[in-house]
């Protein structure tokens, strides 16, 4: 499709519609739609593969909430990116076909339960600024992908499979015992239904060769330690053209030594002395955008906080961003010069609070004596 149009529009459903109602329009389109009731038909498949991405997106809680809010570019930054092939949209919705087609996702004969390919996983590291900015990464993937010389058919080129003489294509072979018949895989074509005369000499009749690839991938701001992506399609082909497997994409977002993060909220640590506290001040607190200035009110208490509105990490699937809660700590300072020693004990003095007497170690009380 040259131009992506709204998933509501394309599934013909207002944007209130429930479960229910995204499921029955879906179905719909794909019974229209379905490449077996389309064969050859390039506009009917795209328009198929648009409803189908429409209706993962919609059906999705998570997905639905994150379209709603920042439109295609949502889902996708949660790895979302469409489906690699009409295998992968079959995959996905057994339960819609089997309903629609007595058990088949598609009309013409067999399972249509080809192989697939593996599932590979790759890590992302982040910064907490990259986090709360969201980032585009670039992520380099080793995988197996179809074989160009055969296309991934393992035969040689200008030969092919050829339908297996041991079962006859079937892939299953049946063994009379007694009374039973007991069927069991073909021990000649391993299931495939086809065998191979000539191998392709460069995947050594495979059908698969490894390859590095480079993808980028596009991360939401607000993301968590933890979170997974999901790209369908991105993981390892399948032999004969089975459905590719997925890449799952883990994100580790680093610790910063500035703060605690809670969910949207980030915790930090300031510490004040006693005439701060005491008085009141202006002081410096880290936030994601840099140091801002903070006033503490005269008579801060040890393990006081408070609430820097907004200025916490995003929020992944609402609006605004959570809180910096500022926790303040006295800090009492393990040595005095004369002149601070002098002024805390006339402090002391004033308040009737008792205190020790003075140091015979050194400083102004023993110059004083001197």
């Amino acid at each position: 499709m040259s131009e992506r149009r709204d998933y509501y529009e394309v599934l013909g459903v207002g944007r209130d519609a429930d479960a229910a109602d995204l499921k029955r329009a879906y179905r719909k389109l794909a019974l229209e739609l379905h490449p077996d009731r389309n064969p050859g038909d390039k506009a009917a498949e795209a328009r198929f593969k648009e409803a189908s991405e429409a209706y993962q997106v919609l059906s999705d809680p998570e997905k639905r909430g994150l379209y709603d809010r920042f439109g295609h570019e949502g889902p996708r930054g949660m790895g979302f990116g469409g489906f690699a092939n009409v295998g992968d949209i079959f995959s996905a919705f057994g339960d819609i076909f089997s309903d629609m087609f007595g058990g088949f996702p598609g009309f013409g004969g067999g399972s249509g339960r080809a192989s697939r390919g593996a599932d590979l996983e790759v890590r992302v590291d982040l910064t907490l600024a990259e986090a709360a900015t969201g980032v585009t990464k670039e992520i380099k993937v080793r995988r197996r992908v179809a074989c160009k010389d055969c296309s991934g058919t393992g035969a040689a080129p200008g030969s092919g499979r050829e339908r297996c003489p041991q079962c006859g294509g079937h892939g299953q072979v049946v063994h009379r015992q007694g009374f039973l018949m007991i069927q069991t895989t073909c021990p000649v074509c391993h299931g495939e239904g086809a065998v191979i005369h000539r191998p392709c000499p460069t995947c050594k009749g495979g059908g698969l060769v490894a390859a590095e690839e480079s993808l980028q991938v596009t991360i939401l701001a607000g993301v968590d330690d933890g979170a997974t992506l999901r790209l369908g399609g991105r993981g390892e082909a399948a032999p004969g053209g089975g459905q590719p497997g997925n890449l799952y994409v883990t994100l580790r977002v680093a610790s910063d030594p500035r703060f605690e993060r809670d969910g949207a909220d980030l915790h930090t640590l300031v510490m004040l002395s006693f005439p701060q506290a005491a008085l009141g001040a202006a002081v410096k607190v880290p936030s994601l955008a840099g140091d801002i200035e903070v006033t503490v009110p005269a008579g801060t208490q040890p393990g006081d906080t408070q609430n820097l509105r907004g200025k916490g990490m995003p929020h992944l699937q609402g609006r605004g961003s959570g809180d910096l809660v500022v926790h303040f700590k006295l800090v009492v300072p393990k040595s005095l010069s004369p002149e601070q020693e002098q002024a805390l004990r006339a402090y002391a003095s004033a308040g009737g609070d008792q205190v020790e007497p003075p140091s015979e170690r050194g400083g102004f009380w023993r110059k004083k004596k001197k």
